[in-house]
């Protein structure tokens, strides 16, 4: 499981932890994505963002949401969950981890995205978030989803899923990594996100979802793409990546961090996502992709963004930004 703790991008804005455990927000604020009251917030640990809106996990186990309310995403009622220790949001729905394995859901309801049986989910370890549904993955390899179900997204092929040991979700589909380095697909097959090819691969330690691609990463550091390929997504020049020790997925492009700090992307690149600037990025630790940008982590604590400007996603203020969070569990760069 590689659940960034340092950089989180949404739609159109991003936030970065700092080791002081505060935060910063940049990119649009049409729906207060980056209202001031985020200076506010303190003991910071994991944050966490939805299409508009933000979740900041704190040390004491309790939540702190901003942004955009439409449709509940801050609704006051997060302020009544305690001893939560993992949460991930889709679109418009949040749901949050208690450490004794159970959930809670709340935001957009129309898709049943909160539907009351995640509260008979127990012995979860780790949830996924798609557009409209959500996964939970259970301690004993098992896994639940629920939510909409419109383009299969919930199809009961889950319950024969088991040894699940990590979750991603896309738009409408979701995989499932099983502890043999096999995976699972399921959902929605329109753009073949759902395409057969991946019962070929084996070796696989890490998977990232797109809108409507996938990205799998072996043990061997060399990568695996299907799923969508209408704008390049799944281009094979990533068969030439090498040393790749994480992913990022945006909507339609894609960024492999390597061991040697340096990064690849691939897709898109109507907005920039893929612009050579890249290249020059030293001593990157970790990365982060919006919908149509990306966000790299410097070991000296510092960022760099590129891609989609248009709403601000890289307005040079995070250039003031230091002492970003270096996680413990970060890669030696080799």
């Amino acid at each position: 499981m590689n659940k960034n703790k340092s950089i989180v991008c949404a739609y159109s804005h991003s936030v970065a932890l700092r080791d002081t455990g505060n935060l910063e927000c940049w990119g649009d604020n049409e729906f207060n994505q980056c209202d001031i009251v985020y200076k506010s917030f303190t003991d910071v640990i994991y944050v966490a963002c939805g299409g508009y809106n933000s979740i900041a996990l704190k040390n004491d186990g309790t939540i702190e949401c901003w942004g955009d309310n439409r449709y509940n995403q801050c609704d006051p009622v997060y302020k009544s969950f305690e001893c939560i220790i993992d949460i991930a949001c889709g679109w418009n729905h949040s749901v949050a981890l208690r450490d004794t394995g159970t959930l809670e859901c709340w935001g957009n309801i129309y898709y049943n995205q909160c539907d009351p049986v995640y509260k008979t989910f127990t012995g979860v370890i780790n949830v996924a978030c798609g557009y409209y549904h959500s996964v939970a993955l259970r301690s004993d390899g098992t896994i639940e989803c629920w939510g909409s179900n419109q383009y299969n997204q919930c199809d009961l092929v889950y319950k024969t899923f088991t040894s699940v040991i990590n979750i991603a979700c896309g738009e409408k589909h979701s995989v499932a990594l099983r502890d043999n380095g096999t995976i699972e697909c399921w959902g929605s097959n329109k753009m073949n996100q759902c395409d057969l090819v991946y019962k070929t691969f084996t070796g696989v330690i890490d998977v990232a979802c797109g809108f409507n691609h996938s990205v799998a990463l072996r043990s061997d550091g060399t990568l695996e793409c299907w799923g969508d390929n209408r704008y390049n997504q799944c281009d094979p020049v990533y068969k030439t990546f090498t040393r790749v020790i994480t992913i990022a997925c945006g909507e339609f492009h894609s960024v492999a961090l390597t061991s040697d700090g340096n990064l690849e992307c691939w897709g898109n690149n109507r907005w920039n996502q893929c612009d050579p600037v890249y290249k020059s990025f030293n001593s990157v630790i970790r990365v982060a992709c919006g919908s149509f940008y990306s966000v790299a982590l410097l070991d000296t604590g510092t960022l760099e963004c590129w891609g989609d400007n248009n709403l601000y996603q890289c307005d040079p203020v995070y250039k003031t930004f230091t002492n970003i969070k270096i996680p413990n569990d970060d890669y030696i760069l080799k």
